[in-house]
């Protein structure tokens, strides 16, 4: 190999390496890497799996034999939050509801990537979901920021105490279901395209 192309090829090395550097220094890899993925998200193959819950809400009138219905686990409302205006929260106050509870953060790349999926599900069930979205950021006016830079007005909340143990996960984005009745309804951990039409549907059936 010539010296020419030797020296080329450096070049471009040198060219990628600042490029990286200069996005994690600004924060903004998370984002890049974040908006590829939402690529991914477009094949369908991330569509939120509740299947297995649709099969048991239809089994009302079989017989145990036929069908092992698990018990419902009653979702714990035991935890305070602090909104974007700065006031105390209960997680109670959404007892009643269907809500829709989301551990992001601005840091983790397949948060961002699902939340313009969860942006336009909260434009059309806001009215009928509690959509608590919450921030797992050290600082929560980055979440904040992050927020209204992208135009969502999502109902962006930051942990006033500890998690109860049912709601801690060892990943993030984790997404819990609370149905109106005031049960765990639904877990997942991971990414999801929450814009899927079969999504709103499962959320419509548990109020």
């Amino acid at each position: 190999m010539k010296i020419k192309e030797i020296t080329n090829k450096w070049i471009q090395y040198g060219v990628v390496a600042a490029v990286a550097v200069t996005l994690y220094a600004t924060g903004l890899h998370a984002e890049v890497i974040g908006f590829a993925q939402r690529g991914f998200l477009a094949t369908g193959l991330m569509d939120p799996d509740v299947e297995q819950y649709v099969h048991f809400a239809n089994t009302e009138d079989q017989s145990l034999d036929e069908v092992q219905k698990p018990d419902p686990i009653q979702a714990d409302f035991n935890f305070n939050l602090i909104d974007k205006e700065g006031k105390a929260v209960s997680l109670s106050k959404f007892k009643g509801k269907v809500i829709f509870l989301n551990m992001w953060a601005t840091w983790c790349p397949p948060c961002i990537a699902e939340m313009p999926s969860i942006d336009k599900l909260h434009e059309e069930m806001g009215d009928e979901v509690a959509f608590v979205m919450l921030s797992l950021d050290q600082n929560f006016d980055k979440a904040k920021a992050f927020d209204k830079r992208k135009g969502y007005d999502l109902p962006i909340f930051t942990p006033a105490s500890n998690l109860p143990a049912m709601y801690e996960s060892n990943a993030i984005p984790t997404t819990y279901v609370i149905d109106a009745a005031g049960n765990l309804a639904w877990t997942h951990k991971g990414m999801a395209d929450y814009s899927d039409p079969g999504f709103k549907k499962f959320l419509q059936s548990l109020k």
